[in-house]
């Protein structure tokens, strides 16, 4: 695992856990009877279960996208070569990380964290935009070139329109292969 790939491991442990420690404990002061409140969690933890469904299977069929198409030869874990520009990603230049924006909320949820939930979450929510916009973002121009400045001209950020919520969610279903990939230029 590369540099940049540890980090990124590195900031979500600290948002998950620091969000969840730092969320308990000013529940702990500010919303001790909620926290306490059985009723109140189990609401939340119905509710982060199924966030956290829809996170893990966006992760999933944008994972599998990127594993299919973005990758020739052998590459560790976690790194792409090849820009994939089909699929969902046809639609959005970041439909996983619009899916892990939601993570964090899920596990504050989970814990039952009100905190964390509603003052803790917005702010690493934001935090990861910065990220994706000044990170990984950078790191695709350097990586793909005029083909990722093509490509970003084209294709938004991210997409609410439904149609691209829908594939977003029902993964690659298009029949598209490695030997028969999209035509160039038609994102």
């Amino acid at each position: 695992m590369n540099v940049s790939n540890l980090l990124r491991v590195l900031i979500w442990v600290v948002f998950l856990v620091g969000g969840s420690w730092g969320g308990i404990y000013l529940d702990l002061r500010w919303f001790r009877e909620l926290f306490f409140n059985p009723l109140f969690h189990l609401v939340t933890f119905v509710l982060g279960i199924l966030l956290l469904a829809v996170v893990m299977r966006i992760s999933r069929n944008t994972g599998r996208l990127l594993a299919h198409y973005g990758r020739e030869g052998e590459l560790p874990r976690l790194e792409t070569n090849r820009l994939v520009t089909h699929g969902v990603y046809g639609c959005m230049r970041h439909p996983m990380h619009l899916g892990l924006l939601f993570f964090p909320l899920a596990v504050a949820l989970l814990v039952g964290s009100p905190t964390f939930a509603v003052l803790i979450w917005p702010g690493e929510a934001l935090l990861m935009l910065i990220l994706i916009k000044g990170v990984e973002e950078r790191e695709a121009l350097k990586k793909f070139g005029d083909a990722y400045r093509a490509y970003r001209q084209q294709v938004p950020f991210f997409n609410f329109r439904l149609s691209c919520l829908k594939r977003l969610w029902q993964g690659e279903s298009n029949g598209t292969d490695k030997q028969h990939p999209p035509i160039p230029g038609n994102f």
